[in-house]
């Protein structure tokens, strides 16, 4: 176990050394804020703090060293071109605060970013504020209530939403005011279109899906869903938070969707651990184009301009500080234009390719709750291995002593034990048959020694915690 920087610690020791005071001595701050005791900071050399970080980064498992097959989270590796772009002392040095003129590189990024993502979705609006996919569902769905309320139907008070929806689209809705009322998906994982048309009225704002769904499947009924929710007066709602399985096969226009938020941190690779950086643009149909977020990004001959919310008084306003989260859309706009049109549709066959090639080899070894052609990722469940008292959280664990991560578990919740797997496009034959080979091998130990995975994981720096406890009583603050 690596020891806490604060437990290295010895007085008097420094990790830096600045040079004698050449100025005269002044105290900016006013009294009332200035410390009256100093701060419990760690007092450590220059060569401890390097080490101690190195040796904690060793520790933890990234795209860069193994396998990350995450289901719904789709963690591909992130091309180190993204890295330089972003780096750029005119692109890190600007303040949101620049005017105009001084910042018409910035401004020219962002506004291809918006062109490529509006061909890619094919719908005509663009609005690239949101920090997140939840917050881009906010404000698709902000903008469905505004579309509404400006047509006057304020009675259309409920959005559909499937069982296999991702856990932020019942929650968006009800931020955004509406009233969910959930729809059933049928044994192949697609959706009850008897159970749809029985829910249809005129109180009906819409419907959030997501596609690919969360199972890894295609809604092949996705236009005869689109014609009645339209036939009834509501708005589609695409969760492209599998976009990745989408890229330059199909759009959201050609499948008649209204609204999309496009998680760029995920499906145009920017690095996503640990809760950020995130970005979830939305892209919007003809019909709500003036409810979308401002300041829009326009191009006036070879200048580009910020056009503001009192030119549109339709619009539901800012909901980002200044224009969004600026790093991921110079390394959005890098991975774009590295692959170009050609390559964009390569990623997408190539994950579909991967996640069929893992389910036909692990079929037979893991409950296949649905038994058809996956689209990004692939859905089982330990349900067999239930039989000998092992869980996919069990499971999970044991995968950790391979040197490799866990897929995602639990999730979705319209199977049990469910394990869901996406290898992305950017893993090999030989990676996607070394998981195969734990994943079966795992399998095997369920049967024959089930205690190994009951107890794992056994390599791992830290062992099996009491998951509950660590929850209810985390102990996450250093005290001497």
């Amino acid at each position: 176990m690596e020891n806490l920087i604060f437990e290295k610690s010895v007085k008097g020791r420094k990790g830096y050394t600045l040079p004698p005071l050449d100025v005269p001595k002044h105290n900016p701050i006013p009294n009332q804020f200035v410390r009256k005791v100093d701060a419990d900071l760690p007092e450590v050399p220059e060569t401890d703090v390097s080490r101690h970080y190195i040796r904690l980064s060793n520790l933890n498992h990234c795209i860069e060293k193994g396998f990350y097959p995450l289901g719904s989270c789709t963690m591909k590796y992130n091309p180190k071109v993204n890295e330089v772009t972003a780096s750029l002392p005119g692109f890190t040095g600007i303040h949101p605060h620049t005017p105009a003129e001084y910042e018409q590189g910035a401004l020219e990024v962002m506004y291809e970013l918006g062109e490529s993502l509006k061909e890619i979705t094919g719908l005509p609006g663009v609005t690239l504020q949101p920090s997140a996919g939840a917050q881009g569902e906010l404000a698709g769905v902000l903008c469905f209530r505004a579309y509404f309320k400006d047509k006057g139907e304020t009675q259309r008070t409920k959005m559909l939403i499937p069982n296999s929806a991702h856990g932020t689209n019942p929650a968006t809705a009800v931020t955004a005011g509406f009233q969910t009322v959930n729809v059933k998906c049928k044994h192949c994982g697609g959706l009850d279109i008897d159970d749809l048309k029985s829910k249809l009225g005129d109180d009906i704002a819409g419907i959030m899906i997501t596609n690919p769904s969360t199972v890894g499947i295609f809604e092949s009924n996705i236009i005869e869903i689109a014609d009645l929710i339209h036939s009834c007066g509501g708005l589609m709602y695409m969760d492209g938070a599998n976009l990745n399985a989408l890229l330059g096969i199909t759009t959201a226009s050609k499948m008649k969707f209204d609204c999309v938020h496009i998680n760029l941190h995920k499906t145009m690779s920017t690095p996503h651990g640990g809760g950020g950086p995130g970005s979830g643009p939305i892209c919007v149909s003809e019909k709500l184009l003036p409810y979308l977020p401002a300041p829009q990004i326009i191009k006036d001959g070879t200048k580009y301009k910020l056009v503001d919310k009192n030119t549109n008084t339709k619009s539901i306003g800012r909901i980002h500080s200044h224009f969004g989260n600026f790093g991921v859309f110079v390394r959005a706009l890098t991975y774009i234009r590295m692959y170009g049109a050609e390559g964009m549709k390569k990623i997408s066959e190539n994950a579909i390719i991967n996640a069929n090639y893992i389910q036909a080899r692990l079929k037979g070894h893991y409950t296949l709750p649905y038994d058809v052609f996956c689209m990004h990722e692939c859905l089982f469940t330990a349900e067999t291995q239930m039989k000998h008292g092992v869980k996919a959280v069990n499971i999970a664990k044991r995968i950790l002593d391979y040197g490799m991560h866990a897929p995602t578990i639990n999730f979705p919740l319209v199977v049990t034990e469910a394990l869901l797997i996406e290898p992305t496009e950017t893993e090999k034959l030989e990676d996607l048959d070394a998981f195969c080979d734990v994943m079966i091998k795992i399998a095997e130990e369920t049967k024959n020694t089930p205690d190994l995975v009951l107890n794992a994981p056994f390599t791992t720096p830290v062992k099996r915690l009491d998951d509950a406890l660590a929850v209810r009583q985390p102990n996450l603050k250093w005290s001497n």
